[in-house]
């Protein structure tokens, strides 16, 4: 730790307050400054700031041709007096005669749609675009940020047989289908007519495209993502887009907590959030060790403990622990905390603490492959860092011939450890009810995808 920099602290009460009102609003506010860019700001913020509590919609709606994403699109924006925009209608609307001589961008129309006065305090309801990661990315660089995104999904087999029972209404181009979705009204259903468009090949073309291109899309769009199975009947599908969207989200600062039994890697999955999403990477022991060394009050109490292998005294680990998550970078981007609680009493401890977390996972993998893991861990003793066989192997050979195996990674001790974990996983969970278990008896990079998808589960 440098002495020189004294580290900026954040009172937990205005890091509370922040995380429940400041952060979405400035969110908000920065959005709209960049979608709209306008020459008076300061009078442009006054006004967005006046209406801001009517909480206009920003929904975007994507999936596979033919799962029904342009009528739930349609139903939902009538229900929230929202605008239903979309691209096939900005595209149409362009190919008519005029003076430009190019093309605009597709991004350029929505961002002009979304810029008009409706949809500015009505809301707006996207579908159709983007198509890509790239087109999404594109969007987001031009301030366009929705609050709510909705992936429709349903088998190929299921899409390409609504396809061949397709039917539009002649008056107003809404769709419907001989099974999946049928009119209302008799006089609706005697004007219908027979769908037409794509050919198989183009059909089946489509699809494939979509396929090549959704795990981009909703990995660019994942902290405000529901994923909604299609293949249900169409008012069902609709009422959960709605009870979704009539969420209100509020973008919180992570909080994530960590636990597992020792070997389950919970120092590796916190190392590669940190890395990807710029969180601090919060570990316990790590953090005693280095406060312990760092030759401060505190640090004259943590010694003992630490050189004589004894557990630090919860009292004294909270202190450390909330010194650590009141400063700014833990404030702002967000903490991932491991290591720490391993029991009833520490967990209603820190929950009573004004740093409890807001995300919490159970890393849940056996005995016995805990066992084979931390068998092939070992430490630097030059620069304390840990390295794995096969996750994260060191660095070349010189570091190599040096690592140790740590008197807590032996055998007998690590089976203690799992005892003791497993003796009080039962009371953690009563502490955490809602936290979500991962199964960690796979890959790294699959234990990463699974916490990935469940970061901004509600």
């Amino acid at each position: 730790m440098d002495e020189t920099v004294k580290p900026v602290r954040v009172p937990p009460q205005l890091s509370v307050y922040s995380d429940k009102h400041v952060t979405h609003l400035v969110q908000t506010l920065v959005s709209d400054l960049l979608i709209h860019q306008p020459d008076d700001p300061i009078s442009f913020l006054i006004h967005q700031l006046q209406r801001i509590s009517v909480d206009v919609p920003r929904v975007l709606l994507f999936g596979p041709p033919a799962v029904g994403k342009n009528t739930v699109a349609k139903r939902l924006s009538a229900e929230l007096r929202a605008v239903h925009v979309t691209t096939d209608t900005l595209l149409l609307d362009q190919s008519e005669p005029s003076s430009q001589t190019e093309q605009v961008p597709a991004e350029r129309l929505v961002l002009q749609r979304l810029k008009e006065i409706d949809c500015i305090h009505k809301g707006w309801v996207l579908v159709g675009f983007p198509q890509s990661r790239l087109q999404a990315l594109s969007l987001q660089q031009l301030g366009v940020l929705p609050e709510h995104v909705v992936l429709l999904e349903a088998p190929d087999d299921v899409l390409l047989q609504r396809f061949q029972g397709r039917q539009v209404d002649p008056l107003t181009g809404d769709i419907y289908h001989h099974t999946f979705i049928r009119p209302v009204e008799d006089i609706i259903t005697d004007r219908l007519e027979e769908g037409r468009g794509l050919s198989e090949e183009q059909r089946l073309a489509k699809l494939q495209l979509f396929r090549r291109e959704v795990t981009g899309l909703s990995s660019t769009y994942q902290h405000v993502l529901k994923v909604i199975n299609g293949d249900q009947p169409h008012a069902d599908v609709y009422q959960q887009v709605l009870a979704f969207v009539q969420i209100r989200r509020r973008s919180r600062t992570p909080r994530i907590l960590l636990l597992g039994p020792p070997g389950s890697g919970k120092s590796h999955q916190a190392r590669l959030l940190s890395n990807k999403y710029k969180m601090v990477d919060v570990c316990c022991g790590r953090l005693l060790r280095s406060v312990g060394a760092d030759g401060s009050a505190v640090a004259q109490q943590i010694q003992p403990y630490l050189e004589n292998g004894r557990p630090v005294p919860d009292s004294l680990v909270l202190q450390v622990l909330q010194e650590r998550l009141s400063q700014m970078d833990c404030s702002c981007r967000g903490w991932i905390l491991h290591g720490f609680p391993s029991e009833l009493q520490q967990a209603k401890n820190l929950q009573e603490s004004q740093y409890q977390p807001n995300r919490v996972f159970f890393l849940d993998v056996t005995d016995e492959v805990c066992l084979e893991r931390i068998g092939l861990r070992a430490t630097d003793p030059i620069s304390g860092q840990r390295f794995h066989a096969v996750t994260q192997p060191a660095p070349n050979s010189k570091v190599q011939d040096r690592l140790q195996t740590r008197p807590e990674d032996r055998t007998p001790t690590v089976e203690h450890s799992l005892e003791q974990y497993r003796n009080h996983s039962a009371a953690l969970q009563s502490v955490y009810p809602d936290a979500v278990h991962i199964d960690a008896d796979q890959d790294p990079h699959s234990v990463f995808e699974s916490l990935e998808s469940k970061l901004t589960t509600d």
